[in-house]
């Protein structure tokens, strides 16, 4: 009985489940860019979250060393209304305009664009948390873009 219980358990605990952070220094060293100066403009929580993963590219030099001026907004609109007015969905959307200067010449000029669509709750407390949550997966989605984006400008 004793034995049956304890290969499992062993089983669990050598075994690993392959888990690797996804903004990981690990993974900015695959990428042949690095960022030297970041410039911030907007909405604050938004402009939180993409330093907190742009950080990453600051730390190593690469041959393309960029520099970045960032401007980002949130925005919340109302999407549906009931028979009464009031509304049922809502649209989350945030802009990130990234002006992309290398070598102090303008190289490029990128936007990024993203929405979430959500339902209307009676408790607006956890409407106000869930709105949060959902700007910082927005914002997390678009500097994923962004990276992506600055990994191909030649």
């Amino acid at each position: 009985m004793l034995k049956k219980i304890l290969i499992p358990i062993l089983l669990l605990f050598l075994s690993s489940c392959g888990y690797e952070a996804i903004h990981s220094k690990k993974k900015s060293i695959n990428y042949n860019f690095s960022i030297s100066e970041l410039t911030y403009i907007g909405d604050r929580d938004v402009n939180i979250k993409i330093k907190e993963i742009l950080n990453n590219y600051t730390l190593n030099k690469k041959d393309k060393n960029f520099v970045l001026k960032i401007s980002s907004r949130a925005e919340k609109a109302v999407l549906t209304k009931d028979t009464t007015g009031d509304p049922t969905n809502f649209i989350s959307t945030i802009v990130i305009n990234v002006e992309v200067m290398m070598e102090n010449n303008f190289k490029n000029n990128l936007q990024i664009i993203e929405s979430f669509n959500y339902n209307n709750d009676a408790n607006k407390f956890n409407l106000k948390r869930y709105e949060r949550k959902i700007i910082n997966n927005l914002a997390v989605t678009a500097t994923e873009k962004l990276i992506y984006k600055l990994s191909n400008i030649q």
